[in-house]
């Protein structure tokens, strides 16, 4: 059994009882295990905010920081920029992808055809126990909204769509929907920070729920469309909005 832990930053994979000398195929088991909660750590620092975009990232930090040889931190690497988080550039290292807004843009214009899809579909078969989950992390969202927790609201965000995608039960969708909002999220937390437009978000949100309770796959669809083409609007004003030179400036490298 594979028991992943973290204490103080630190990841620890257990694979059963220690030995003196573990099979070839234990070892490759843990070196794998490692690198994927290696992996889950750093998106979670990348997608919670705590390693900005734009940062360089460094084997020894984050080495250190988790616990792990730069081995593991090597395949995390790579397993990251293949979910398009990361980026690295010959002899100069790796770094959290910044997502200008022209490819913000392309990635809402698929979240709404995809999420269509997903309020017709759940309109027509969530459960009540779904429905419960979902609306509890709405009622969260009303509550960031209207202490102004952009963060939160941001965290939560991101969980109510999760949430969607996976009760409507299509694999192949989910996977490459959560590619697309990862990506997206690198450039909604450091573009979309308008605490004003929370309460007008958290309302879309409900009418959303609204519409796939009514199990009218029609109107769960049509909601679920117009809150990515809103958001989509919302970065796209929000970019106009900004001076040119905070928009074209690449931001602080920070090792990490």
């Amino acid at each position: 059994m594979i028991d992943r832990t973290r204490s103080n930053g630190a990841l620890a994979v257990q694979v059963g009882e220690p030995s003196r000398a573990a099979p070839p195929s234990i070892a490759v088991l843990r070196s794998a295990s490692l690198s994927s909660a290696a992996q889950h750590e750093i998106e979670r620092m990348i997608l919670e905010g705590e390693i900005k975009a734009g940062a360089k990232l460094t084997e020894a930090w984050l080495s250190e920081r988790l616990g792990v040889s730069r081995g593991p931190i090597r395949e995390a690497f790579r397993m990251l920029e293949e979910a398009g988080l990361v980026r690295q550039e010959k002899n100069r290292g790796v770094f959290v992808r910044e997502i200008p807004l022209e490819e913000a843009l392309e990635i809402f214009d698929l979240r709404a055809a995809m999420d269509e899809l997903v309020g017709r579909r759940l309109a027509e078969a969530i459960t009540p126990e779904q429905m419960k989950a979902v609306r509890a992390v709405v009622e969260k969202m009303d509550s960031a909204a209207r202490t102004g927790d952009a963060d939160m609201y941001h965290l939560l965000n991101l969980q109510f769509h999760d949430a969607l995608v996976e009760f409507a039960g299509n694999r192949k969708l989910a996977g490459v929907y959560r590619k697309l909002v990862k990506e997206l999220a690198l450039y909604r937390r450091r573009n979309l920070r308008d605490e004003a437009a929370l309460p007008h978000s958290a309302a879309e949100h409900r009418a959303i729920l609204k519409a796939i309770a009514s199990g009218d796959a029609e109107q769960a669809g049509r909601a679920m469309y117009d809150h990515v083409i809103e958001s989509r609007q919302r970065a796209l004003h929000g970019s106009a909005a900004r001076p040119k030179s905070s928009r074209t400036r690449a931001a602080r490298k920070v090792k990490v």
